[in-house]
């Protein structure tokens, strides 16, 4: 069953949500918030991999920010261990928009896209983690100059300060989308945990103590593959 202003599609360990607006022009229901915080309380364990897309040919056509605040779940799912998150972006990501592409942990664009964090405009902040976010992406002068004048961030820009991992025709963003899920979906699971857990935490680690945790992060992955090959020794069928 779909919340309401979410659609969801299952496909194996990958999960599609797309945003639904009651016109392509206009922000999203104001549904789609405690939707968002619905569809992470309900996920499934065996799911791996979040696609975020918009309806049609916008992701986001922008809205009200202080309307949009609410349940803090609603963003912090889509960065939650196990779950890799990529928001498929066509057309704007404004406001809440881009609050909901900048909490994702990967971002395709399409060459038509920009972002823009418009909140100043209506005498409000960014909100929901977004401004640690941004600082850690682009360094606090940049994320200041582009929150301060609301400007739109295009995909080529975004991609030169590290905001995009892929730009690509208008065509071609499900396909990327689902290749990069592909890819995701290709390393072993644990691993993958462990490598997002360490970079997550890098910015506020010594080098150190990254390096500790890596030790660590290692460890755990090594008994745990001796941990398989016994048990699948331990129950393998007698010749």
């Amino acid at each position: 069953m779909n919340p309401s202003g979410v659609q969801l599609d299952h496909e194996g360990p990958v999960v599609t949500l797309t945003l639904i607006r009651p016109d392509p022009v206009e922000p999203w229901l104001p549904a789609v918030w405690p939707a968002l915080a619905e569809v992470g309380r309900g996920l499934s364990g065996n799911v791996r991999v979040a696609i975020v897309r918009g309806e049609g040919a916008a992701f986001d056509a922008g809205g009200d920010p202080v309307a949009a605040d609410g349940d803090p779940q609603a963003l912090d799912w889509l960065r939650a261990p196990g779950l890799i998150s990529i928001a498929a972006i066509q057309g704007p990501a404004t406001g809440a928009g881009c609050q909901l592409a900048l909490a994702c942990d990967l971002r395709i664009l399409t060459v038509d896209s920009h972002f823009a964090l418009t909140e100043v405009s209506w005498g409000a902040v960014p909100h929901h983690g977004v401004t640690k976010r941004l600082v850690e992406l682009i360094g606090y002068s940049r994320a200041l100059e582009i929150c301060l004048t609301a400007r739109p961030v295009p995909a080529v820009e975004a991609d030169r300060l590290g905001l995009a991992n892929l730009v690509v025709p208008a065509a071609e963003l499900d396909e990327a989308a689902r290749d990069l899920a592909a890819a995701v979906l290709a390393a072993p699971r644990d691993a993958v945990i462990e490598l997002a857990a360490l970079l997550g935490g890098a910015h506020g680690r010594s080098a150190a103590g990254q390096q500790a945790a890596e030790r660590a992060a290692q460890q755990r992955l090594v008994d745990s593959a001796e941990s398989q090959l016994r048990s699948a020794r331990w129950n393998r069928p007698a010749e």
